[in-house]
């Protein structure tokens, strides 16, 4: 069985001092680190949105960050604005490792979120990454990174339902935790058949 590390958005603007601060974020690149010469395969994903993404407070007038709104895809939370394309904030994290085999690029598109490796937040519009992992026979995952309970906790469910064996290292994960977010992660990705580990 062929195993892939795949490293979920471990950037600056996701780590203490950044725009989208997940508490303690930097924890996770040393174990990252200690992580990759043991698989097959490293991807690192990279959240890269546009500026005035509208999955951003600031692109809806009056709207607080962290608000829930109604897209035509369904809910999407209000962020602050963050990891602009090319802005230091969308960089990945000083210390992170990125001798990967792939570097995925996520949130592209100025009208669609994507906190998924898999699919863009509408659930249909695929990123590429399934048939990147089919063409290198790729079927046992094990996630990392940031946030536990929103781009990880995405990616991890739509792994587990495209068939892949899926792991989720929370040793090597942070979480925002908004409203009992976190919790509920967990819940959904136990259910959809994840693996969570503590190290």
């Amino acid at each position: 069985m062929t195993r892939a590390l795949i490293v979920i958005d471990v950037q600056n603007d996701f780590c203490p001092g950044g725009a989208l601060a997940v508490p303690f974020g930097d924890a996770v690149v040393a174990p990252i680190n200690a992580m990759m010469d043991s698989f097959d395969a490293v991807i690192l994903t990279q959240d890269w949105h546009p500026a005035g993404h509208s999955s951003f407070a600031s692109s809806h007038p009056g709207a607080a960050p962290y608000a829930v709104v109604q897209m035509d895809y369904g809910d999407q939370v209000l962020w602050p604005d963050h990891c602009i394309q090319n802005s230091p904030g969308a960089a990945f994290h000083p210390g992170l490792r990125t001798d990967a085999d792939m570097i995925l690029r996520k949130g592209f598109r100025p009208a669609i979120d994507s906190y998924s490796a898999f699919f863009e937040n509408d659930r249909t519009t695929p990123t590429g990454l399934d048939g990147y992992l089919r063409t290198r026979a790729i079927s046992e995952l094990v996630l990392v990174g940031l946030a536990t309970d929103f781009c990880v906790n995405y990616s991890a469910v739509d792994a587990a339902r495209l068939g892949y064996s899926v792991t989720v290292a929370l040793n090597a994960c942070r979480g925002i935790d908004l409203d009992g977010s976190l919790a509920a992660a967990e819940v959904a990705m136990r259910e959809a058949g994840v693996r969570l580990t503590s190290g």
